[in-house]
C-alpha cells in the first residue's frame, strides 16, 4: 500500500511534467515531498507558482547556498583557534593533530606561509624558495597553483595584510594575519559558488529548483574552503550559461579564465565539438575554443615570459607527482602490492608509467564517450557529456584531491537532476572526509590503517561510476530523461538546442516513451 507522499507524488507527476510548465520538485520527487510534508505538503494545483514578490527559485537556492557556506565556514573555523605559548604570543593551535581530529583542514591555512603569502614582498612565480636547504633532497620551489589561483591567493594576502594594519590600530576587529587571510579568502570563494549555484538556476529553465541541490549539497560544506575550487566551478557554471544563451564568445571567455583557475573547464571544449559536429554548428564551436584558447593565453602568457621558471612549476609538479592515497592506482597497489605504477620513483622524478596509464585510459574513455555522443539516437545534452568527461579525468587521474568533487555538482545537477542519487553520492562522497582525516592522523595516533581509508575511495568511486551509468542509459534512451520529459531538448545547448543532426549524421529520433 502507498504512502500519501507516493500517492501525491505519483498523482501529480504527469501535471507536473507537461511540456511549457515549471517543474515542482515537491510533486516529482519523492524525497522532496516528504520533505516537505511539515509546511504543508507538495505544492497545489492552484498555486501561484512564479508570483512570489521574494522568495523564487533562484534566491530560495541563494539562500540554501548561503546557509551551507556557512555551517562550512564553522566546520573549518576549529582550524583557525589560537592559543598564548610560554613567550606570551599568539599562535595558531594545530596541536596534537587538532586539523585531523576536529576535521576541519584546510588548504588555505598552511598555504598562507608554505607560498610565502605571508611575507610582504612576495611576488607569485617570481619569488623562489629553497626547501630542505641542508639535505640532499633541497629542492627550489615557487608558487605551485595555476596563475589565475595564485595570483587569487596573493591578492587576499595583501588584503589581509592591509586589514591587519587597521586592526592594529583598532579600526578592525584583529587576530593572527593568518585568520584574516582564511576568512578575507573564504568571503570570496562564497562569493564564488553562490555564482555557481546562480548559473545553474539559469541554465536549467524549467527546473529552476534543482539549483538547490548544488546549494545544499554535502560536498559544499566540507569543501568550500578546502582548496581554492569554487573559483573554477564559478568560470566553468557561468561558461555554460553563456553557451546556453548562444553568446558562443563570452562562453570561450568564461571557460578560459576557468581554465587559468583550474584546468578542467577546457574539458567543455571536447564535448562541445562532438555536439557541433552531429549538429552541424562547428563554426560556432570554433568561436567558442579560440576565444577560451585566446583567453588562457592572454592570462598566462605575461607570467610565462616574466618568470618562466616559476610559470612552469605547476606543470612540473603534475607531472613529477606520484599517485595520490585516494587514487583507484593506490587502490590496486596497496591491496596487490604490485608496484608497476612507479610506486619506487624517488621524489623530484617523473613517473613515466603512471602518466602514461593516466593519460591513455582518459584519452580512451574520452573517445568512448565520443563515440556516445555520435552514435546516440537523439544528441546527448551538454551537460550530460560534460559530466562524463570530468568524471572520467576523476576516475581516471593520479590525483583526486577532495575538492576536486566540487567539479562535479554543477555538472551532475544539470545532467541527472534525479535527487535522491545525487544526494546519495553528495554524501557519500562527503563522508570519505572522515576515514580521509584519521588516515592523515595516523594508527600511531588512534587513527584509521590505510586499508579501511581506501575501502571508502573504492564506493566513492563506484558511486560516481552508477551515475556514469545512468547518464549513458538516459542517453540512449532519452524517454527516461527527466530534463526531456519537462518539455526541454537541451537548456544548456544554446545554438545546439532544438537543432537537427546534420545530413551526413542523421538518426532515427526515437519516441520519447523509449
Amino acid at each position: 500500500m502507498s504512502s500519501p507522499t507516493e500517492r501525491a507524488v505519483s498523482d501529480s507527476a504527469p501535471a507536473s511534467l507537461e511540456e511549457g510548465r515549471r517543474v515542482l520538485p515537491s510533486r516529482t520527487e519523492p524525497l522532496v515531498a516528504a520533505v516537505t510534508a511539515p509546511l504543508g505538503g507538495p505544492i497545489g494545483d492552484h498555486a501561484a507558482v512564479g508570483r512570489h514578490w521574494f522568495f523564487s527559485p533562484q534566491r530560495v537556492g541563494l539562500l540554501l547556498a548561503t546557509l551551507a557556506l556557512m555551517l562550512c565556514w564553522f566546520g573549518k573555523a576549529s582550524c583557525i583557534q589560537q592559543y598564548t605559548d610560554e613567550t606570551g604570543h599568539n599562535q595558531l593551535d594545530w596541536r596534537a593533530g587538532r586539523p585531523y581530529v576536529a576535521m576541519c583542514y584546510t588548504d588555505l591555512v598552511p598555504l598562507y606561509t608554505a607560498e610565502r603569502l605571508n611575507l610582504p614582498d612576495t611576488v607569485p612565480y617570481r619569488t623562489t624558495w629553497v626547501e630542505n636547504a641542508d639535505t640532499p633532497n633541497a629542492q627550489q620551489h615557487y608558487m605551485e597553483y595555476p596563475v589565475l589561483s595564485g595570483f587569487f591567493q596573493w591578492t587576499v594576502a595583501k588584503i589581509a595584510r592591509v586589514w591587519t594594519a587597521v586592526s592594529d590600530a583598532g579600526w578592525l576587529p584583529g587576530a593572527l594575519p593568518v585568520a584574516v587571510y582564511f576568512d578575507i579568502a573564504a568571503f570570496w570563494l562564497s562569493a564564488a559558488w553562490l555564482v555557481t549555484v546562480w548559473a545553474v538556476g539559469r541554465t536549467a529553465n524549467r527546473r529552476p529548483w534543482d539549483a538547490a541541490l548544488a546549494a545544499i549539497s554535502p560536498l559544499v560544506l566540507v569543501h568550500a574552503f578546502t582548496n581554492f575550487d569554487t573559483i573554477a566551478t564559478a568560470f566553468a557554471a557561468t561558461g555554460i550559461l553563456a553557451w546556453a544563451r548562444r553568446r558562443p564568445v563570452l562562453a570561450g571567455v568564461l571557460i578560459g579564465l576557468g581554465a587559468a583557475a583550474k584546468p578542467y573547464p577546457l574539458f567543455f571544449l571536447g564535448p562541445l565539438l562532438v555536439l557541433c559536429i552531429r549538429a552541424g554548428k562547428v563554426r560556432t564551436w570554433a568561436l567558442t575554443a579560440g576565444a577560451a584558447v585566446a583567453t588562457w593565453l592572454a592570462v598566462n602568457l605575461p607570467v610565462a615570459f616574466a618568470f618562466t621558471p616559476g610559470w612552469r612549476e605547476y606543470f612540473l609538479l603534475n607531472a613529477q607527482r606520484g599517485m595520490d592515497p585516494d587514487s583507484l592506482y593506490n587502490v590496486v597497489s596497496y591491496f596487490t602490492g604490485w608496484a608497476g605504477f612507479d610506486g619506487a620513483v624517488p621524489q623530484g622524478q617523473t613517473p613515466s608509467v603512471l602518466n602514461l596509464v593516466t593519460a591513455a585510459l582518459f584519452l580512451l574513455c574520452c573517445a568512448g564517450i565520443a563515440y556516445i555522443g555520435f552514435t546516440a539516437p537523439r544528441r546527448p545534452r551538454l551537460p550530460q557529456l560534460c559530466f562524463l568527461v570530468v568524471a572520467a579525468f576523476l576516475l581516471t587521474g593520479k590525483v583526486w584531491s577532495p575538492q576536486y568533487s566540487l567539479w562535479l555538482v554543477p555538472l551532475a545537477v544539470l545532467a541527472i537532476p534525479r535527487w535522491r542519487p545525487l544526494l546519495a553520492w553528495m554524501l557519500v562522497d562527503a563522508l570519505v572526509w572522515v576515514p580521509r582525516m584519521f588516515y592523515y592522523l595516523g594508527v600511531s595516533h588512534k587513527g584509521l590503517p590505510e586499508d579501511w581509508f581506501l575501502g571508502f575511495v573504492v564506493v566513492r568511486d563506484l558511486a560516481v561510476a552508477a551515475l556514469c551509468f545512468q547518464v549513458i542509459r538516459e542517453i540512449y534512451r532519452p524517454g527516461h530523461d527527466l530534463v526531456r520529459l519537462a518539455g526541454d531538448d537541451d537548456p544548456a545547448g544554446g545554438v545546439l538546442d532544438g537543432a537537427l543532426d546534420a545530413a551526413a549524421l542523421k538518426r532515427r529520433q526515437p519516441a520519447m516513451a523509449s
